[in-house]
């Protein structure tokens, strides 16, 4: 039997495929990133050809620095960044325009337009989402209504939607010559086209955002074998698909309902399952599936999505030019002893969770002649752990139960002041496995257990160790004063577009 499973991870600004062994660990691992393009204000797309291209990079340069072939590949599974959209011809498999990408808030005039008739949890009842610009429903309406031709051509039956899971799958099962067009329920959750009870595409929902069936792909589970790939991965099972939060859920073996993690990215997301009956949020967040493995009964999960954690690292870097790497954010942070009274809010499209405040726009408040690049620096990296403590007071309230401990994952996990920050605004510990690269492997996981490379999710748990634990260390009263400051700043974000 093969030894390794293969996890192609399709993320926001780059691309990795990793080589898993049987005790799912990581033995080999390719990343490249790909361009981000802004044509607009608030526009963000990626150009879906390049990110195949990087794609195929990748995995051949994990197999050749693993020492393997892809025949020794039990499977490989694919995780991806959610709602982020793509149109492409049946026939060609060229893309009418570059992919929409979750962050993008062109369809402002969609959601609003969709909104008036009916308020923005017009849809809640049936997706378990409200109408926002971060979904991909809004975007495919866009491209059906802006490119010349689109719409014409999806009634043909000519065109293809996919989120990047199905347009990787599609590709890498034939294209044009046979490719396969599905998704999983994760993937087709994040839409706000599918009804989380039928795990089908709502014809309601279609209806209203005028969007053809046609282009829709199948709906499946998240663990089963939807195709045998071709080059690179020539002959190998694609087995495994999973939105990169509920595969970092998954690979967090977060199995159990009140079970939770916390993925520091491009962007900032908790998700908690809820076991196998979906929750309707009061608080803010959203109602998801968590995972639906072959022909078992799905598990859904209540989500806090957070549009920007990594993301501000990163503009720090690129376009104040405060740092020249990611990595000295936190050196920098170290350089002052605190915020120096600054407040940082990253509202750089809006405000998802709690909020979903479409019209807020960031800010840095609190600035004195005293006010250095460290200071700012320090509440960039703040910004995450009090956007996480508001998301998982919301979560409290939902779900009723109030965590113990957050398991933690994700590129910012390494950022130890940031780590020891989160445990001191929330209260609880914080806890980091030996893999952080939950994404990747909860995608091997996935598709390991359709093959059966592993028999049960049992398992998978004894698989799961910890690396480090941070406990709280900040005087319940400085908390408080300090969580206060923070609320004052987001007020002010409010209501900034007119």
């Amino acid at each position: 039997m093969s030894q390794f499973l293969g996890a192609l991870d399709q993320g926001t600004s780059s691309t990795r495929f990793i080589v898993f062994d049987h005790a799912g660990r990581p033995v080999a691992t390719d990343q490249r990133e790909h361009r981000q393009v802004y044509p607009a204000a608030g526009w963000v797309e990626h150009d879906p050809l390049e990110i195949l291209e990087r794609c195929h990079e990748v995995i051949s340069g994990a197999l050749a620095r693993a020492g393997i072939e892809a025949a020794d590949l039990a499977a490989v599974g694919i995780t991806n960044q959610r709602e982020t959209t793509v149109l492409w011809e049946r026939a060609t498999g060229r893309p009418i325009h570059n992919a929409i990408v979750w962050q993008d808030t062109r369809t402002t005039d969609i959601v609003g337009e969709l909104a008036a008739a009916g308020g923005v949890d017009r849809f809640r009842a049936v997706t378990g989402l409200p109408i926002a610009t971060y979904f991909s429903g809004p975007k495919v309406r866009w491209l059906l209504d802006n490119v010349p031709g689109a719409r014409s051509r999806a009634e043909a039956g000519d065109l293809l939607f996919g989120t990047i899971d199905t347009w990787l799958i599609w590709n890498l099962s034939g294209g044009p010559a046979g490719g396969v067009h599905v998704t999983d329920v994760t993937n087709a959750s994040r839409t706000m086209l599918m009804n989380l009870r039928t795990l089908d595409w709502d014809p309601d929902v279609l209806t209203s955002l005028d969007i053809p069936r046609s282009l829709l792909p199948r709906i499946a589970s998240s663990s089963e074998v939807y195709a045998t790939a071709g080059a690179p991965l020539a002959g190998v099972r694609i087995a495994g698909d999973l939105g990169d939060q509920q595969a970092a859920l998954f690979g967090q073996t977060c199995f159990a309902a009140g079970e939770a993690k916390n993925t520091y990215g491009t962007g900032c997301f908790m998700l908690l399952n809820t076991g196998p009956e979906p929750v309707t949020s009061r608080s803010g967040l959203l109602t998801t599936l968590a995972y639906r493995l072959g022909g078992q009964p799905p598990v859904y999960a209540l989500e806090g999505s957070i549009a920007v954690a990594g993301a501000l690292v990163s503009w720090l870097r690129d376009n104040l030019g405060l740092i020249a790497d990611s990595g000295e954010i936190e050196a920098l942070a170290r350089s002052v002893p605190d915020n120096g009274g600054v407040s940082f809010v990253p509202a750089f499209s809006g405000l998802f969770a709690p909020y979903w405040r479409s019209e807020a726009r960031g800010l840095i408040a609190g600035l004195t002649g005293f006010a250095t690049k460290g200071h700012i620096a320090r509440a960039a990296l703040e910004a995450t752990a009090w956007q996480t403590r508001e998301v998982l007071e919301a979560m409290n309230r939902d779900s009723g139960v109030a965590l113990g401990a957050l398991k933690v994952d994700g590129g910012m996990v390494t950022n130890e002041l940031l780590m020891q920050f989160q445990a001191d605004v929330l209260g609880v510990p914080v806890i980091r496995p030996e893999v952080i690269q939950t994404t990747a492997l909860g995608a091997a996981y996935a598709a390991g257990l359709a093959v059966d490379f592993w028999p049960a999710l049992d398992d998978l748990r004894a698989y799961w160790r910890k690396d480090r634990e941070w406990t709280p260390a900040l005087d319940p009263g400085a908390r408080a004063v300090a969580y206060h400051w923070w609320q004052k700043a987001v007020a002010r974000t409010f209501d900034w577009l007119e």
